[in-house]
């Protein structure tokens, strides 16, 4: 094999393939990246059983081949190469890398050894690549990241008609949002468990895609795809029944407040300075203004008071000063939205244009509070 590749398309497409390779493999093909030279094209992937990555790329092909490297080294020579075209090529055992003046010798694994790619389900939709990552980031934040407990380290992917629910939760906080795609069949209904990690990870490369094709699990097969210009990756579905989070969402508010997203978030960054690990961050709503504080007794203690406007009753609440502050970045509103049944009763957080117009109900995070010691 031989081909020749403009330093930064490889550089951007063995990132992209790499990425999803483990860096402890169970067997040490399993770190090896794929490496086919057809035609005037050159595809790269990488599987480890779980998750397949493939790229194909344009480059010039004089020879045809495949050949099979290290792919997180490839991944960091690309990355330190001089901005020249590069050229691959295998001498027996062994790719040679080869841009300007530099020149690195990786040894190859045995192909023959290497299990071959999972098969991509058939498209069953679209959605534009920018509203994708938006979705994904934001509930991704709320998945679990204990192994022990797996099916909380994934995100519940529903799918309805034209609406794709995304709900994760670690039983501190809940996020869910709705949002629209392109079924291929306005009957379709189904629902997945997929890995947070991989699907933010796929979700933030594939931001600059007009579509991402969604293929969805088929018959008995635990895979999903996702593919979008010219990049696709695979995975396989967690096992396990995902909390009924539905339920979780109070049916009624009792009292509203609505704050200036960027004044809180500045407030709360403050006041949880003198917060040690575990440490509650207080909320009293009264009036007009929110009072935060925290530290008790001989600890440092902060506080300070931040303008809102409260319909109901006072409310007097504590949170994880960190799982709040993802909550309120992940908005992306100028004014936050609380809304509280009781202080020991969950809180749902959302965003609105102004203190005027109506939450924007397809994104939610719900945060349980932390109990207040008398």
């Amino acid at each position: 094999m031989k081909v020749r590749i403009e330093r930064d398309v490889l550089a951007d497409a063995v990132a992209w393939a790499a990425r999803t390779l483990p860096s402890r493999p169970s067997l040490p093909i399993l770190a090896g990246l794929l490496i086919e030279g057809t035609g005037d094209a050159v595809i790269m992937s990488g599987f480890d059983y779980e998750t397949s990555a493939r790229v194909e790329i344009s480059g010039d092909v004089a020879d045809a081949g495949t050949t099979l490297v290290s792919g997180r080294l490839l991944a960091d020579i690309a990355r330190a190469l001089p901005a020249q075209p590069v050229e691959l090529t295998v001498e027996g055992t062994r790719l040679v890398v080869r841009c300007g003046r530099s020149s690195f010798t990786l040894p190859t694994f045995p192909i023959e050894d290497y299990p071959a790619l999972p098969v991509m389900p058939g498209s069953a939709g679209t959605i534009p690549g920018a509203t994708f990552a938006t979705a994904v980031a934001q509930v991704a934040i709320a998945a679990g990241r204990d192994d022990t407990l797996p099916t909380l380290t994934g995100v519940r992917v529903e799918v309805d008609g034209d609406t794709v629910t995304l709900a994760a939760t670690d039983r501190y906080r809940l996020a869910m949002r709705e949002v629209a795609w392109s079924p291929a069949r306005t009957d379709l209904e189904i629902a997945a468990l997929v890995p947070a990690r991989t699907l933010a990870d796929t979700a933030k490369a594939l931001a600059g895609a007009d579509a991402v094709h969604i293929a969805l699990p088929e018959g008995n097969e635990g895979l999903m795809g996702f593919e979008g210009e010219g990049r696709r990756t695979t995975t396989r579905l967690l096992d396990g029944e995902f909390p009924k989070y539905r339920s979780l969402l109070p049916s009624e508010t009792l009292t509203l407040a609505s704050i200036d997203t960027a004044d809180l978030v500045e407030a709360v960054k403050r006041v949880a300075l003198v917060a040690e690990r575990n440490t509650p961050l207080r909320l009293i709503f009264s009036g007009s203004e929110v009072v935060l504080s925290a530290g008790t007794g001989d600890e440092a203690q902060a506080s300070e008071a931040v303008e809102c406007s409260l319909e109901g009753d006072d409310v007097e609440i504590a949170f994880n000063p960190a799982y709040l502050l993802d909550g309120l970045g992940a908005l992306d509103a100028p004014v936050t939205r609380m809304s509280f049944t009781q202080s020991s009763r969950p809180a749902v957080l959302t965003g609105a244009a102004d203190h005027g117009a109506p939450p924007a109900e397809e994104y939610r995070y719900l945060i349980m509070p932390i109990r207040l010691a008398g």
